[in-house]
């Protein structure tokens, strides 16, 4: 039996820790190697919160900052209890859950001070967790993003944490644009002020375009025995500079990347989806859900400031409750952020086209999501412009299960994509997506044969194609429904499992 330790910052298999797409894989991967026969042991950590209710393991004393730190460990109940499978939180009163999830914080004026600071601590508990054997005996320890990256840094520097050079260690990256970057010195939140006696090569820790900053992200690509991409073609994008926002590379980190190819250390292997025990909204239900949410929004004291738009918004989707239902719905899921929606920011006058096109045939356009304060405002104001437009700004897992469900085509124009789930999770209800043929995508959606995609070599070609696609998805719905079907056929029948991806985990990254 192989034994092997997640480390991360989400895991969905436990209740109220995931952000976005790392939590879901942190949660299936370790699903599928317990389907294998082999264990696997999942920390994160608790946030001030996730350890209520756990059963205490053990107590961890370790140094930092000149000072003896005490870290408590606890096991707790996963949503889904499974064999061979292990979930643990680690409690100290510096790990504090922050705005965003009730996990990230957002420090705009010095980006990553608490979460660098919660991290350090985390993966210093973790390290030595793994020195007093608390999880047995290890094969893998799989790292995901920066936030568990300082355990390499620990495995090259700190001799209290030898144990670790024996074990192999995989560093899954998820976000390249969020890269945990803090000084070396002179401010609480650098590596000088935590790790005061530890003595470290700058050269191969610092951030070239910062030299007196470390970069957590480049310590996981530089110091893991093999770096994984989401998906195969993603792997190809970082590997060359960003030029934005015509192209989305590797956001400065392109040469240690291309390095680590060269070494036989990279691998891009695509994100699976889940197909078995879905939970589905039963169809026809899409606009109740949507009610049911703003009505329970509309109740909450941190939506006051959202009131009269939730209300605005109960108010357009009224006229589909009952028998005034739209010919053709598209929808798109997502975190408001430039990564998703910055066409849209950059030209609104190209999605003012879109709900054009889409009156002239009697649809509607639905987004749900929050996010960042000036995407949330600019879809208020177009949905204020736009009878068409409902812009549902909150989040309801039932109404997104009845989105999936009930979309005629599903919106994806992402600037660019690591893997996304959105996608698969559309597909697998037989739904076409339009997407950004960009990452992830490109893998996972085939042009008039499962979807639709558009690319373009400027800014200005994207923006046109774009619509050019928008119109031919209209044009095939309408008048070629045999061609249309087909495309629904295919992406239905489309499948990315994960026990594809994690044979390709054991045999490339594992080496088991």
């Amino acid at each position: 039996m192989n034994t092997f330790l997640f480390a991360a910052a989400e895991n969905d298999a436990i209740a109220n820790c995931k952000a976005g797409g790392m939590g879901d894989v942190v949660r299936d991967v370790p699903r599928q190697i317990a389907e294998r026969g082999d264990k696997a042991h999942v920390v994160v950590p608790s946030y001030g919160r996730l350890h209520q209710g756990g059963e205490l393991k053990a107590v961890l004393n370790f140094e930092l900052r000149n000072t003896l730190y005490t870290a408590e460990v606890y096991e707790v109940e996963p949503k889904k209890p499974i064999s061979n499978i292990h979930h643990y939180v680690i409690h100290h009163p510096e790990i504090q859950a922050g705005g965003i999830a009730h996990i990230y914080h957002d420090d705009p004026e010095e980006p990553f001070f608490t979460d660098a600071i919660k991290y350090f601590i985390f993966c210093t508990a973790t390290a030595e967790a793994i020195k007093q054997n608390l999880f047995g005996d290890l094969d893998v320890v799989h790292l995901h993003d920066w936030h568990s990256s300082l355990l390499l840094f620990l495995r090259e520097y700190d001799l209290r944490y030898e144990k670790l050079r024996k074990l192999r260690f995989v560093y899954s990256i998820h976000n390249l644009a969020i890269q945990g970057i803090r000084p070396f010195e002179n401010n609480y939140s650098s590596l000088a002020n935590w790790f005061p006696k530890l003595r470290y090569d700058k050269e191969t820790l610092l951030d070239k375009r910062y030299p007196d900053c470390i970069n957590l992200m480049a310590v996981g690509i530089r110091f893991a025995d093999a770096v994984h991409t989401v998906s195969p073609s993603y792997k190809q994008d970082v590997m060359k500079p960003s030029s934005p926002p015509e192209f989305i590379g590797g956001e400065g980190l392109e040469q240690d990347l291309v390095q680590a190819n060269a070494e036989g250390r990279l691998v891009g292997i695509l994100n699976g989806c889940n197909y078995k025990n879905i939970n589905t909204e039963a169809k026809g239900e899409i606009y109740r859900n949507t009610v049911k949410a703003l009505f329970k929004w509309l109740q909450e004291e941190s939506k006051k400031y959202k009131a009269d738009f939730l209300a605005h918004t109960g108010e357009k989707i009224m006229r589909y409750v009952g028998r005034n239902k739209p010919k053709f719905i598209v929808s798109s899921v997502a975190r408001l952020t430039e990564q998703k929606f910055y066409f849209f920011k950059r030209s609104p006058e190209a999605f003012v086209q879109i709900l054009k096109k889409l009156d002239k045939v009697e649809g509607i356009f639905i987004l749900l999501g929050t996010g960042a304060p000036e995407y949330e405002e600019l879809f208020r104001r177009m949905s204020y412009e736009h009878k068409n437009f409902i812009f549902t700004n909150g989040q309801s897992e039932n109404l997104i299960d009845s989105m999936y469900l009930e979309s005629d085509l599903y919106f994806m124009p992402s600037l660019f994509e690591p893997c996304g789930i959105s996608q698969m999770l559309s597909m697998r209800n037989g739904n076409p997506c339009l997407v950004h043929h960009t990452g992830g995508l490109i893998d996972t959606v085939k042009h008039l044969e499962t979807g639709f995609g558009f690319t373009g070599d400027t800014y200005d070609a994207k923006i046109q194609n774009m619509l050019d696609t928008f119109d031919l998805a209209l044009d095939i719905f309408q008048n070629d429904k045999p061609q249309w079907k087909r495309i629904q056929t295919n992406a239905k029948k489309a499948r990315f499992t994960w026990k594809k991806s994690v044979d390709a985990y054991y045999s490339r990254l594992y080496k088991l």
